[in-house]
């Protein structure tokens, strides 16, 4: 089911949003639910990669190279 939200921008905002629509011939939804599914999927990241942290820290994972060379 879809809902409408409704938002109130600032003029600088809306101004660089409409920029960004008629650059990439989209439409204001369809740019605005891409950032807002960005925002919501790098939250999600943040808050799993600090409750994993610990775990990887005492594994001696201190870094993102770290993790890439554990990894390949």
């Amino acid at each position: 089911m879809k809902d409408t939200i409704t938002i109130r921008l600032t003029e600088k905002l809306q101004k660089e949003l409409d920029a960004v629509v008629t650059k990439e011939h989209a439409s204001r939804s369809e740019v605005i639910r891409e950032a807002l599914e960005r925002y919501l999927a790098l939250k999600k990241y943040r808050q799993l990669r600090k409750k994993v942290l610990p775990f990887a820290e005492a594994q001696g994972l201190l870094s993102d190279e770290d993790i890439f060379k554990a990894v390949s």
